[in-house]
């Protein structure tokens, strides 16, 4: 298991990380630090393999944590995320050790990418004493020859929801409800929630709650332009 700690000041968008995180498979979430001297506390006191940083904090610089891991030698690595775009601190980042870069917001499909890439370079430092140049080239460049996909929870398998997917791409209405999609998918009302739950947590969907004159309100869901990537990271 990866043991990460993310480094971030807002505990809203920590919390949206660490989300992200525990859906791919062979992550766990080792804490969290809202400023680069509390990153330090948790470095010196736990097991840490990668730190998912963000740069600009209201206390500290995200690259000065960055910088103190490379000049102690501390065997932690760090995959920045952060709304930091402009060409200096990249290549700031890039000069020291950062194995990959998120620019804010970005899409939970690039995110999986990242963590699926790092977690293939991580098997292959662990489990190799010699190297193939094609596992030498897939650590320099972070080359992947296999997708790998996210976890999916309890309860929700790959083929149900891959058949959801399809009735909710192929009736291709702007707005739809849990009825729509469980009557043109031929499944349970209760079933169809828990998926369309979970559709809306990953991004795929956003979940409208339309109030009518009488009665209760009703809930109607959206596909959002990121969906496709995300579920094809799925199903």
């Amino acid at each position: 298991m990866i043991n990460v700690l993310i480094v971030e000041d807002d505990p809203m968008v920590a919390e949206f990380n660490r989300k992200y995180m525990e859906q791919v498979e062979g992550f766990q979430c080792g804490g969290w630090a809202s400023s680069v001297e509390e990153a330090k506390k948790y470095i010196a006191e736990q097991a840490i393999d990668l730190i998912l940083l963000d740069v600009y904090m209201q206390e500290s610089n995200g690259l000065d944590l960055l910088s103190f891991i490379r000049e102690t030698g501390v065997n932690i690595d760090v995959i920045v995320i952060s709304a930091a775009s402009d060409m200096n601190s990249v290549k700031k980042a890039m000069n020291f050790g950062a194995v990959d870069y998120l620019i804010k917001p970005f899409h939970f499909n690039r995110f999986l990418e990242a963590l699926t890439g790092y977690r293939e370079h991580i098997s292959i430092v662990r489990e190799r004493s010699l190297l193939s140049q094609e596992e030498l080239d897939r650590l320099i460049y972070h080359k992947s020859l296999t997708k790998d996909l996210a976890r999916l929870p309890k309860g929700i398998t790959k083929s149900t929801l891959a058949m959801i997917w399809s009735c909710i791409q192929r009736d291709n209405k702007v707005l739809f409800s849990t009825e729509d999609i469980a009557e043109s998918a031929g499944i349970s009302r209760v079933s169809m929630r828990k998926y369309l739950a979970f559709m809306t947590e990953i991004e795929a969907l956003s979940m409208e709650t339309i109030y009518g004159t009488i009665g209760r309100p009703v809930y109607q869901y959206r596909i959002l332009p990121q969906a496709e990537g995300i579920m094809n990271s799925f199903i």
